[in-house]
């Protein structure tokens, strides 16, 4: 051991890393004053000279003591970070009694205290440092009278130790804020052990801290009002490191039970992995119930927009509902800003038309009034969200963190950069200029389609139902066969007013115009999503929330969402200034193509124009319908459609079940009017589209992997074209020779699938295609676990 080692004494085992603390103490300063030094030397000699001056150097405050006495008595003045005391000198004084008598007072708590010792001759065993960390020392500093090493060691400390003391003092008065926060607070560890409760949660539940810290939530009596599931629900999503916030009833000390507001959160530590848990409770008054009962006289979700049905039911929390213009009115006990703010909110209010976002606004800053600064700054933070154009899509790591997720983002979420070249990518023009109808072949009709095929169709109920077969037995013409037989069960034909020819006609003018050459967009894919689409039409509460014109504007739609599709993404196109990208005007390319050339395609010729005999103004609201459900399946506004749909449907439902579930009557009226709403039909009707256009990871697995396989092809084939042509490569992971297709469909699910489908899910009730998506992700893993990049394992040796 060299003379400017020191051994670190590890007197109370290994500090434990408290996730997030760095992050959350980051801005709060916790030093304010140099670093204050105290040495504890009987005489001065080359050692004390050598901290004195390192101290120095270090911008440190120094104190010298010489007697242990005056050391205690400086040290109670200064209450210094770091005590070093000499112990080489026996005959002048111990100094493992110094260091106890410092650790005996309530100050040292958080001092570093350093033992300068002899070196160990050549020729001895090195003493144990045991006595020196029973005494109270934090570390060992072997004597060497070099400034530069008695410097080293003091910076040393300040960046571990004396740091790492900081931010424990920094802890206390973060847990004293615990201690007089209002909301009932309880942290358990990942094995669900109490570790701490504040006082709040004590008065609320009536235990007291002794009687609940150290046990398991299990351990705890628990209230039988709460729905079977619903705790598997939470523990679900909590451990994948999501925070879960909802309605709860917990069980009292006395018995009874509490509902509560309850929201989790987890708190990942050292490792990555989750290490605590926070729970943030509050009583669930009965102001929020009230909001749920609708009387005919009332229905909020109904009659009345959105924001004000969300506004009542959180009208307990506010106390009273927020209004802006009663609020004004007191500016005149306000300082200057405030009249500022009070005169330009009364200039808002006298516009005659206001957006919704301008109401959330208002109220936002109305509420700011009266708010404390801590809250007012955070509400400063809320309306500069608020005002950005981007409210609905995630913001990602580094590209470096998850490359498959960034490319996928880039090339589905994105138009790509324009860029003003020479390269132009021009694809086939339709058929809807160079069509002829002796390219078309012999309509079919349904009576007389192939046994084979009609065997096949059979199927066509089940989500197993395997669409690559009937690829194969229709010769890639799978779209007429199976919208026939599927337009038939759903009265299409009865509805448009139009014969079944008309329809047959129009089934191949449209897969016609699907490119077969396309290994994944092609006529297949649109037949798969007419087969996902039909089988959500049939789920009872998706039934129950639309009338046929919107089922008949579902079908159709998934029939032309894909139609003409040239194999590459909207940013592609953009890129290399496509003739449909200028058209468009970079925006929604694709979507706004299919939809266009799909009506295009159907006007043109009256044999085929199953619009024809329609009323107009039916027609009209078919159209947008159809128009509507096409653009929804562009991926930039993907978390818009997903969010809306989960706050405008999913959560108002989920409260009305459990307000149902916990009285006597139901409140299937109330469920009702919030479906059948046509703003909320709307949302229905795009996610329905949505999830039925990426279904491929929830069928079954040969079906999956098939799927990859093609998109996977698709995305290759981009990526060579963007470098023969010199383009921006839009998506870089995408590269034949590199890219491991199971990584690209992990991020695919992880990204973009899994809380869709768990809102669909939540919604139309599918457990099937939800064990299927678990599956398939547990096959990708596995392959991604084993480095495989391709579709399957490798043949065993």
């Amino acid at each position: 051991m060299s003379a400017s080692t020191s051994t670190q004494l590890l007197s109370n085992g290994p500090r434990s890393k408290v996730s997030g603390a760095e992050d959350r103490l980051g801005p709060m300063r916790l030093s304010h004053e140099p670093i204050q030094v105290l040495l504890v030397f009987a005489k001065e000699d080359s050692q004390s000279d050598a901290f004195w001056w390192a101290c120095e150097r270090a911008a440190f405050r120094c104190n010298i003591a010489r007697t242990p006495e005056s050391a205690l008595e400086c040290f109670l003045d200064k209450h210094h970070e770091i005590v070093i005391i000499d112990g080489r000198h026996p005959r002048y004084f111990e100094a493992e009694a110094i260091c106890r008598m410092i650790r005996a007072t309530k100050l040292s708590e958080h001092t570093v205290i350093l033992a300068v010792m002899p070196q160990t001759p050549s020729d001895q065993e090195e003493p144990s440092v045991l006595p020196l960390l029973s005494a109270g020392f934090s570390r060992r500093y072997l004597e060497n009278s070099s400034v530069s090493a008695c410097y080293n060691e003091l910076i040393q400390l300040e960046h571990g130790e004396v740091r790492a003391q900081f931010k424990l003092r920094a802890c206390n008065a973060v847990f004293t804020a615990l201690e007089q926060c209002q909301e009932a607070v309880e942290i358990s560890s990942e094995d669900h052990v109490i570790q701490y409760v504040n006082p709040a949660f004590e008065k609320m539940m009536g235990y007291h801290r002794g009687e609940l810290i150290g046990k398991e939530l299990t351990e705890l009596p628990r209230s039988d009002k709460n729905s079977a599931d619903l705790l598997d629900t939470i523990n679900t999503c909590i451990k994948k490191g999501k925070e879960w916030q909802g309605i709860y009833f917990s069980r009292r000390k006395s018995g009874d039970s509490i509902q509560q507001y309850v929201k989790i959160t987890p708190v990942v530590g050292q490792g990555g992995k989750i290490r605590h848990f926070v729970s943030i409770k509050r009583p669930y008054s009965d102001n929020h119930r009230q909001v749920h009962k609708l009387s005919k006289e009332e229905k909020c979700c109904g009659e009345h927009s959105q924001s004000e049905c969300n506004s009542l039911r959180h009208k307990d929390r506010r106390k009273e509902s927020v209004d802006v213009r009663s609020i004004s009115s007191h500016s005149s006990d306000a300082p200057s800003l405030q009249n500022r703010r009070y005169s330009s909110m009364a200039r808002i209010h006298s516009m005659t038309i206001e957006a919704p976002i301008t109401k959330v606004i208002n109220i936002i800053n109305a509420a700011q009034e009266s708010s404390p600064v801590t809250v007012a700054e955070a509400l400063d933070r809320v309306l500069e969200i608020l005002r950005t154009t981007e409210l609905y899509s995630p913001q990602l790591a580094s590209k470096e963190d998850d490359p498959h997720t960034n490319d996928l983002v880039g090339g589905l979420m994105s138009d790509g950069l324009r860029r003003l070249s020479g390269n132009e990518y021009i694809f086939s023009k339709s058929a809807l200029q160079n069509m002829s109808q002796s390219q078309l072949g012999v309509p079919v009709p349904l009576n007389d389609i192939p046994p084979s095929i009609a065997e096949l169709l059979n199927e066509e109920e089940q989500w197993e139902f395997n669409i690559l077969e009937l690829e194969a037995a229709t010769h890639k013409r799978p779209l007429s066969y199976l919208g026939l037989k599927i337009f038939s069960a759903f009265g299409v034909c009865e509805f448009l007013n139009c014969s079944e020819s008309t329809l047959r006609l129009w089934l191949q003018v449209i897969e016609t115009n699907y490119h077969s050459s396309n290994s994944y967009h092609n006529s297949t894919h649109a037949a798969d999503v007419l087969h996902a689409t039909a089988y959500f039409l049939r789920k009872e509460r998706v039934k129950a929330s639309l009338d046929q014109l919107d089922e008949v504007a579902a079908l159709l739609a998934a029939t032309v969402h894909d139609v003409d599709h040239p194999g590459r993404t909207n940013s592609f196109l953009c890129n290399a200034g496509s003739e449909l990208a200028i058209l468009y005007n970079d925006t929604a390319v694709l979507e706004s193509h299919h939809a266009a050339l799909a009506f295009q395609l159907t006007v043109r010729d009256s044999k085929c124009n199953i619009f024809k005999n329609m009323e107009r103004t039916q027609f009209r609201t078919l159209r947008q319908a159809i128009i509507d459900m096409v653009l929804a399946t562009e991926m930039t506004r993907h978390f818009e459609h997903v969010n809306k749909f989960v706050n405008s449907i999913n959560k108002p439902m989920s409260a009305i079940e459990e307000t149902s579930s916990n009285s006597e009557g139901s409140d299937c009226e109330g469920q009702a009017s919030i479906r059948n709403s046509p703003e909320n039909r709307l949302l229905i009707k795009r996610m329905l589209i949505k999830c039925a256009d990426v279904a491929n990871p929830c069928r079954p697995l040969e079906l999956c992997i098939e799927w990859a396989g093609r998109i996977s092809e698709e995305y290759f084939a981009q990526t060579d074209e963007e470098k023969r042509q010199g383009l921006p490569v839009v998506m870089p992971v995408f590269d034949r020779n590199t890219c491991s297709i199971p990584k690209s469909q992990i991020s695919f699910i992880d990204y973009f699938i899994t809380d869709m489908f768990d809102a669909w899910d939540a919604f139309a009730s599918l457990p099937g295609l939800m064990e299927h998506l678990a599956e398939n992700y547990k096959y990708w893993k596995n392959l991604d676990e084993m480095k495989c990049k391709s579709l399957r394992p490798p043949p065993p040796p």
